[in-house]
């Protein structure tokens, strides 16, 4: 089992899993609105041979949750001070939806701090044109990873809510648990996600702002495309074909959770591409 640990920094207390059991470095970056819990599976599964850290992302999770300061470099700075507080030089990184677009920027600022990456069902590689942010509402309304935010007037009425949403179709007892660790009553009694409105706006801004590839990367990379993800079109791969020289792309069962929804097989990928990588 994982143990919870915390880093403190200078602005934010950062919380995060560690599986210390392996040698070689891996760290686990959950998408929008999710929090280190969605890896449990996989962490347990790769613990023998690597020694694992997934973080609640600054705004979700056990960790500290600005008003504002959700850059990319805000985020990277994180990971980085977290690396160097565990005297890593680099890391394998296996990165899911919105932190696969952070894990994109990150490698071509400070490739030497990757060994490799795995990304997940990533989303928005590209800037987008400014006048989609009035489209900003529809998306919190539509997306399921922020259906499950709330508030809601009771627990049961969260739970109801979170067992129509996609990552948690299965209802199984993962899935449960990440439900449960994710949720928190309010000072007003309300039910709702420990991940903020604060973080979900800013976050947003930041995604379709700033490009993920504008360089060509030459880390060994996994494209991981869900049958039922967002990705399910090869022009959705070209960037990632045009910029990443190193690049595999791995088709797997599920949706855009497949470490929730299909976890055997998503586990059994990443392991195989990891060994690869040495």
């Amino acid at each position: 089992m994982p143990v919870r640990q915390t880093l403190s920094k200078p602005d934010i207390q950062l919380s995060y899993l560690e599986w210390n059991q392996g040698q070689q470095p891996l760290l686990l970056l959950h998408g929008l609105a999710d929090h280190a819990l969605v890896w449990s599976s996989l962490g347990d599964y790769l613990a023998a041979d690597y020694h694992i850290i997934a973080p609640d992302m600054r705004g979700h999770g056990d960790s500290s949750k600005p008003e504002k300061d959700y850059s990319f470099e805000s985020a990277i700075a994180d990971l980085e001070a977290l690396m160097d507080s565990l005297g890593w030089e680099n890391a394998h990184v296996v990165a899911h939806s919105w932190s696969g677009k952070l894990a994109c920027i990150w490698a071509r600022q400070n490739p030497q701090r990757l060994r490799s990456m795995v990304l997940v069902d990533p989303i928005f590689v590209w800037k987008m044109p400014s006048f989609l942010k009035l489209t900003f509402p529809l998306l919190f309304r539509v997306l399921s990873s922020l259906q499950g935010m709330g508030p809601f007037p009771s627990y049961e009425a969260a739970k109801q809510k979170a067992q129509k949403l996609t990552q948690y179709q299965e209802w199984t007892p993962i899935q449960q648990q990440v439900f449960q660790t994710g949720i928190e009553q309010k000072a007003d009694g309300s039910w709702g996600s420990k991940f903020t409105i604060a973080a979900r706006d800013r976050i947003f801004e930041e995604v379709m702002g700033v490009p993920g590839l504008t360089t060509t990367l030459e880390i060994p990379a996994m494209f991981i495309q869900p049958e039922k993800g967002v990705n399910r079109f090869d022009s959705q791969l070209k960037p990632y074909k045009k910029y990443i020289k190193n690049l595999r792309i791995s088709t797997v069962p599920g949706n855009h959770w497949p470490f929730l929804s299909t976890p055997d097989t998503f586990n059994h990928t990443v392991a195989a591409f990891l060994q690869e990588q040495g």
